[in-house]
């Protein structure tokens, strides 16, 4: 039987990336959208993986209501009969300067990027431990390492996951799970494609390897830590950012 990935966010951007590397490694793969609006285009990724031989499967939930991701992790794990891996990708920006930022900006941010991971990883912690072992994936941002000018609430979020991943990972080490982070720094995406042409050259200029990343840069990295290669690898943050932290 396959090991199945739940990957959250994972209708467009680097969680549909995510979610088709692990179907093509060969796990069977439960992709989630916020609502019912999404699941048209979630239902397009859950096609793509099962092209390559595995099954897959499309949920939606918002993954920052705490109630929703419990039923989440049991309609995945019925459906599948485990979950295995879980990363948590989803995540949404509403960036503005601090003097300026509502309360609901500031909120909102919170609630899908940082407490969407707390409510899956708590959720889904009770299955893993059952199973003895599993794997959770975090990605977080370089955002959340060094701070982004216009996004307090985002790097906020960012940062806290970085906490959480550590934290996460010393409390169920000796369970068998390890948890890690990834740190995307500027990847071509629809979001990074709404930038004007002179942010992006900036952007570039400011990397080592002088471009932006691909969604399948992030993929890999997570499909990596998900395998037995990586079994010894926990509570790390790997920037995949092109040398933009040096």
């Amino acid at each position: 039987m396959n090991k199945t990935a739940l990957i959250t966010g994972s209708k467009q951007g680097i969680g549909k990336a995510i979610a088709l590397a692990f179907a093509k490694a060969g796990y069977d793969v439960a992709v989630n959208c916020r609502n019912e609006d999404g699941v048209p285009a979630a239902m397009e990724v859950v096609k793509q993986c099962r092209k390559t031989g595995v099954d897959a499967d499309c949920f939606a939930a918002d993954v920052s209501d705490f109630a929703q991701c419990g039923d989440l992790v049991k309609k995945v794990a019925s459906r599948f009969g485990s979950v295995d891996v879980l990363v948590n990708n989803a995540g949404i920006t509403k960036d503005g300067l601090i003097a300026r930022m509502s309360e609901e900006q500031y909120d909102s941010v919170i609630a899908a990027n940082q407490k969407s991971v707390f409510n899956m990883t708590r959720h889904i912690s009770g299955i893993m431990i059952k199973q003895k072992g599993g794997r959770i994936i975090n990605i977080t941002s370089v955002s959340g390492l060094y701070g982004n000018a216009g996004q307090f609430n985002y790097s906020a979020s960012k940062a806290a996951i970085i906490g959480m991943t550590y934290t996460a990972a010393k409390e169920l080490g000796g369970r068998g799970i390890t948890v890690n982070a990834i740190a995307p720094g500027f990847i071509e995406t629809d979001m990074t494609g709404k930038l004007s042409e002179k942010i992006k050259e900036s952007i570039v200029a400011s990397t080592s390897l002088k471009r932006m990343g691909q969604p399948q840069e992030v993929a890999d990295l997570a499909v990596f830590l998900a395998s037995e290669a990586a079994g010894y690898i926990t509570g790390q943050v790997i920037c995949v950012d092109g040398g933009l932290m040096m």
